[in-house]
């Protein structure tokens, strides 16, 4: 199958690791050029030289905190410098901290507001217009599957990650007369860091190692097992597409069939 992405601009924030960087590789696998962003200039440019020996692709790596408004709108003046526009968007970030509602402080819940939404409603603010200009595009905006299910522990995430699901499904009908394809993409449980960390956090809780709290886990996926970051990122690069050109305010869930809600 063509996806069309020969050549597109694709634009993938949280990319040196993870399900970001999974998706960065993927795209450039595909002929897209890929501007990717960091936190720290070490690690943007580790994950393009890691991409660009494996694929050949066009990659432009950026530090940046997308946190910081300043940080992102440089991240995109970059781009469109580099490449002359921007075709795609994977508003990806990390997670805040595991906790319970009553943990928190307001100082946490606000860096968990700009951490997850703020960040998403300014990436593609700045995307918007180069889109437009371009005669169309395409934003996934990855969640979790929290957004579906509520997860115990993991309140900041839940809360911040359901208020994006609403923006995607808000957005799609708002950028839909320019072109623009919106559409969220729910993870269940893919063998990342984050993941990980998760797993870690509630085993400790729990008075368990961390291979008998992954046993409890597989139990519930009727896969009975994690997801890879390459299944995901083929879901994210799908949607992102050509392919998937008639495809906006949908939810694709990529999580082995541990959700359980129609």
């Amino acid at each position: 199958m063509d996806l069309g992405l020969t050549h597109k601009v694709a634009m993938v924030s949280g990319a040196s690791r993870g399900l970001g960087f999974a998706v960065a590789r993927a795209l450039a696998r595909e002929g897209a050029k890929v501007s990717l962003s960091s936190r720290t200039p070490e690690a943007a440019s580790a994950a393009a030289e890691k991409i660009r020996a494996e694929t050949g692709a066009d990659i432009l790596a950026v530090a940046a905190d997308v946190r910081s408004a300043d940080a992102l709108a440089n991240w995109h003046h970059e781009t469109v410098g580099r490449f002359g526009g921007v075709d795609l968007l994977y508003a990806n970030t990390g997670g805040p901290p595991p906790g319970p509602v009553l943990k928190f402080d307001d100082a946490a819940w606000q860096s968990a507001f700009e951490l997850l939404l703020l960040s998403a409603v300014r990436m593609i603010r700045l995307a918007v217009p180069s889109m437009t200009a371009r005669g169309g595009g395409a934003i996934v905006l990855p969640t979790s599957s929290a957004v579906k299910e509520p997860i115990g522990n993991i309140a900041l995430s839940t809360v911040m990650r359901t208020s994006v699901s609403s923006l995607s499904k808000i957005l799609a009908s708002e950028l839909a007369p320019q072109k623009i394809r919106v559409n969220q993409l729910i993870p269940g449980r893919i063998s990342t860091d984050r993941v990980e960390e998760i797993d870690q956090d509630n085993a400790r809780r729990s008075g368990i190692t961390v291979p008998e709290q992954q046993k409890r886990i597989f139990a519930t996926i009727p896969l009975a097992r994690y997801g890879d970051p390459k299944e995901f990122a083929a879901a994210a690069v799908f949607l992102l597409s050509d392919a998937a050109g008639y495809i906006t305010g949908a939810s694709l869930q990529v999580d082995g069939g541990m959700l359980h809600g129609i």
